[in-house]
């Protein structure tokens, strides 16, 4: 059957499974699988740009931050701030003179950035970052995993059925289907973002 939205993969999920045991819990089995994508999965359709109003030492991320890639702020002249880790951050903090100015490090704290020096003023900044991928509820519902692979989507929950399933040998097969999903979201990522490999022209 065609996969189109999540009540079409619980159903794929439950034509695989063949048991007519686990219907209650396929849903769990989805969202462990959504879980994993959350932490593994950072695909070029994932790349948010959002606003971020800089004007204190720490400010909050976006609801659905996963992974910052820059943060640019609108200063004079206009900047990319630098991310560094928390101990270099303290480091700077406390040897150099912090007296407010515009902000040229960062580091994430749990879900705020801390910034240095500390803002002297109101910045608008642009953040650029890596966001979740929309969780599936209602059986309508989609998102753009599950449009452009919901291959990785069957695979992932199937995968998830192990506590379930011990001793079936089809699940080695699902978590090397997983796998290749995967990587191929990885690859596609890679050349969107940094452009295919140069190949070698034939004469």
């Amino acid at each position: 059957m065609t996969i189109t939205n999540y009540g079409t993969l619980k159903t794929a999920i439950a034509d695989f499974l063949n048991r007519d045991d686990l219907t209650a819990v396929i849903a769990d089995f989805v969202a462990l699988a959504h879980a994993q994508f959350n932490r593994k999965i950072r695909s070029h359709r994932q790349i948010t740009r959002g606003s971020l109003t800089i004007n204190t030492q720490f400010e909050a991320l976006p609801a659905d931050w996963l992974e910052t890639i820059r943060i640019t702020m609108d200063a004079s002249p206009i900047r990319v701030l630098t991310q560094i880790s928390m101990d270099d951050l303290t480091r700077y903090r406390t040897g150099y003179d912090d007296t407010p100015n515009a902000p040229v490090y960062f580091t994430h704290i749990g879900t705020d950035i801390e910034l240095f020096p500390t803002p002297g003023t109101s910045y608008t900044s642009e953040i650029t970052y890596y966001a979740k991928i929309t969780a599936l509820s209602a059986d309508g519902d989609t998102n753009w995993l599950l449009t452009n692979s919901p291959d990785v989507y069957l695979y992932g929950a199937l995968v998830h059925t192990a506590p379930y399933l011990k001793d079936d040998a089809r699940i080695a097969v699902w978590a090397g289907l997983l796998a290749q999903g995967m990587n191929e979201i990885e690859e596609e990522t890679t050349a969107a973002r940094f452009g295919s490999p140069l190949r070698m022209r034939m004469r």
